[in-house]
């Protein structure tokens, strides 16, 4: 069994800004990255809405930095993926594929959480390439174009009223004709002259050579199909939390699997703390997931040197 005083679980921005505050407060600090480190950034290709960049920085290039500065300031990194945490009170015990068992006084759980894809069979060609799942990250390339956005329910609509602050068009695509966002929202989306609805409707497939182009969708009802063409197609049909590893554990959960945390990022159990998109309600930017890992650290250190 490996001891550690700190355990973070999630390579991401929450995971880094968590380890970097912990091992900066003297605690022995190792992060559990997974095999591959970085989260949902990875697949982000510029990134410009990240305060400290005068330029755009690509995903991996940031990851990069972070992971460099962790292990400057002392911080271990292991390829460990995490299966399970044990135990209602410090110290826990982290069980890692492979039979890997680390025993530590605190654990932050910053693991992210996935975007939900349509499933075509053209998504990986096209992400990064005029395909993507976060408007906010991504609308401003853009500008002035027409788009499409696929959802729903609250993001969707709320993507599509800020895509229309500066794309020419925005098509918003639904399987139905009723909606899960608020009545209000959607009455602002259907007074938006540059927002056109698309509904009892399904993407079949994204067209392109090199970058997105348009997309074909076909009427649930009908079965009639048609081409929209488009210069971005935004996928707004909800994320997963990575949290398979807590389904024995005692660290409770919402209605759709995010990890309860208060606002000081502590969860049900006593030393064991959350932050970045596993646990976010309403935001997932890279940004808002560093400041609630820099909470997780300060708080679970804070934790350690109480019960040392």
């Amino acid at each position: 069994m490996t001891q550690t005083e700190l355990l973070v679980i999630g390579a991401g921005p929450a995971g880094c800004s968590a380890a970097i505050y912990a091992v900066r407060a003297g605690i022995k600090t190792v992060v559990a990255a997974g095999a591959v480190p970085g989260g949902q950034l990875l697949q982000t290709s510029e990134i410009e809405n990240y305060a400290g960049f005068e330029n755009p920085i690509g995903g991996f290039e940031l990851v990069d930095a972070m992971h460099k500065q962790c292990k400057r300031l002392g911080v271990e990194f292991t390829s460990d993926e995490v299966i399970k945490i044990a135990g209602e009170k410090t110290p826990f015990t982290v069980t890692c594929a492979g039979g890997k068992v680390y025993e530590a006084k605190s654990v932050i759980i910053a693991t992210g959480a996935k975007a939900r894809w349509l499933g075509l069979p053209e998504e990986e060609k096209f992400k990064g390439k005029g395909l993507s799942a976060c408007a906010t990250c991504d609308g401003f390339f853009m500008r002035g174009k027409e788009v499409c956005i696929v959802g729903g329910g609250n993001t969707a609509f709320e993507d599509a009223l800020f895509l229309a602050q500066f794309c020419t068009k925005v098509s918003l695509i639904h399987r139905r004709d009723a909606f899960r966002a608020d009545q209000v929202t959607i009455d602002q989306v259907k007074n938006n002259p540059k927002i056109e609805l698309v509904l009892n409707s399904v993407p079949v497939q994204i067209l392109g050579t090199e970058m997105v182009e348009g997309v074909r969708v076909k009427n649930v009802k009908t079965a009639e199909e048609k081409e929209i063409p488009c210069s971005g197609l935004f996928v707004a049909i909800g994320t997963t939390p990575q949290r398979e590893f807590l389904k024995d554990s005692l660290v409770a959960l919402s209605d759709n699997g995010l990890v309860l945390a208060s606002e000081r990022t502590h969860t049900t159990i006593e030393g064991i703390f959350a932050a970045g998109d596993c646990a976010a309600k309403y935001y997932r930017q890279a940004i808002i997931a560093a400041g609630a890992g820099a909470k997780a650290g300060i708080e679970a250190a804070a934790f350690i040197n109480k019960n040392r």
